[in-house]
Parts: structure tokens; sequence; C-alpha cells
């Protein structure tokens, strides 16, 4: 069923053949990323330079395939991280039931009504710097940022948690389960839970996409990572004022992000369609 969705098909090796290229590519492509030659500033694709080069002479070649690792990881772990929250509090909610399903559901409609942007720039505003001195610029702003947006995405996972452990914990496999002395625990783990991924596989690469963009918005914002970690968006956003004489500068990074978060959204249409209990009982 999936490979019968050619879209998911076709988004499925663009994105493992980013994943390939920002991987493999540094190995491959040697070209220095901080490497400086003023001589060959803003200058647009070459054999020496296939992307180009920015206003002090660096390779955006080089450069972007570094910081798409570091773009894709921001959304991988994010992703994660809101699917281990929202998977926790939907289960729970959904198989206790009673005062604390509705507490849970309250705390979550609360999340769900916050400003997500806004908030995502106040936090990152106030605890960026005190990071940076204590972890490092790479590693305590990565560390925020996919804490940040992670913490902001598991609410949508937690409502899809909850409706599956709803509809299963009365189904038959899970009665007997129960009527066997199943504790809780096993009947949640072994019973429920496997069979409540399927949307919540589906909502975690829309997760991933919602991550990679939060991070190159936080970056063309400039509360991003610092200039010297040439993530996607921040390459785009030292891109934004010579767009007139250099647009090579920001289509570049500009595409990848695009491709990447419409190959990551088509996949996740893929496995919606091959997950769907109503599809697979239809065949």
């Amino acid at each position: 069923r999936f490979v019968r969705h050619r879209l998911a098909v076709v988004g499925s090796v663009v994105l493992l053949a980013m994943v390939i290229a920002v991987l493999v590519g540094p190995l491959v492509w040697r070209q220095p990323i901080n490497e400086i030659d003023f001589k060959a500033k803003l200058k647009g694709p070459t054999w020496s330079h296939p992307l180009g080069t920015d206003d002090l002479g660096q390779d955006i070649l080089a450069r972007m395939l570094y910081g798409g690792r570091i773009s894709l990881a921001v959304g991988i772990v994010a992703m994660l991280i809101a699917i281990s929250i929202g998977t926790a509090i939907g289960a729970t909610s959904g198989y206790v039931g009673g005062t604390l399903d509705h507490t849970l559901m309250r705390l979550t409609d609360m999340f769900l009504s916050l400003p997500g942007l806004p908030l995502l720039l106040l936090i990152v505003y106030l605890f960026r710097d005190a990071l940076r001195k204590a972890l490092g610029p790479e590693v305590g702003v990565f560390i925020l940022i996919v804490a940040v947006v992670g913490g902001l995405r598991w609410m949508p996972v937690a409502r899809l948690v909850r409706a599956q452990f709803l509809s299963l914990r009365e189904k038959e496999f899970v009665e007997s389960a129960r009527s066997l002395g199943a504790p809780p625990l096993r009947q949640v783990v072994r019973h429920i839970l496997p069979n409540s991924m399927g949307p919540v596989i589906v909502a975690g690469t829309i997760d991933v996409a919602a991550a990679i963009i939060a991070e190159s918005t936080l970056s063309f914002l400039g509360l991003g990572f610092p200039p010297d970690i040439p993530t996607w968006g921040r390459i785009l956003y030292d891109a934004k004022d010579n767009l007139d004489f250099a647009p090579h500068w920001a289509i570049f990074p500009g595409t990848a992000i695009f491709l990447t978060v419409l190959s990551i959204n088509y996949i996740g249409d893929g496995l919606r369609d091959a997950l769907d209990p109503r599809k697979v009982l239809g065949k």
C-alpha cells in the first residue's frame, strides 16, 4: 500500500538521497566550511564551487552539507521528544480515565492555546546565552532548540494516543488479557500501545517537518545557531541582504528545506494510507 502511493515513494527517495548527501557528502567534498576567499565572494555556481559562494567566499555546498546534518538532527530529536511526551500523557490519560484523564486533557488544551512561535522565540531569547556558556555554542543551542520545539509539539500526539487507548482498551483482545490476569502495565505495553502506533508514526513525520521549519525560522530570525554553524536556516539568514545580486546564496538552502519538508509530508501521507485499518480490512 505504501509503494502504491507514488508521491510517498518519490518523497522517500528524495529524503534518502538528502540524508546520504549530508552524511557522506563531507567525506567526498572536502572543501572547508570556514575557508575565506575574498577573491571568490558572491560568485555563482562554478566547477570549483558547484553552489556558489557567500560574501566571504566560503563554499555554499560544503556549508550546506555540514548544516544539513544539524537541521535533520534537530527534526529527528525534537520529534522523538514530542512523541515520547505525547505518548506517555495520552496513554496515561486514555487508560486510567476519570479525574486524571480530565486533568491531563485540560493541561493539553492549555498548551494548545499557547502561541507557538512567540513562545518559542521568548524561551530561546531568555535561555540561549546561559546554555551557550554552560554547554558551548553548538551543543547548548541544539539542546535548547530540540527541547523547546519538542516540548511544544507533543499535544496532538497526546490526543491521538488517548483516542486510540479509549477505543482499544475495550476490545476483545484486551479484555482477554485482563481476564487472564495481565497487569495494567503489560496490557498497555504488550497489547494496546503496539496497536495504536499507526497514527503516532504519521504524527511523527509531521513533527520532523515542523521541527525543521522551526529551527530554520529561529536561525533566519538570528536566534538559532551562531554564524559559524551553518544550518540551512542560518545560511538563509546570512543571505537575506544579498538577494538582489547573489540569489543563489538563498535559493539552494531554501530549496533543501522545501524538498526535505515536502518529502517528509508525502511520506506521512503514504504511511497514513498504509496504516489505515479501514483500508487493511478493505483489502
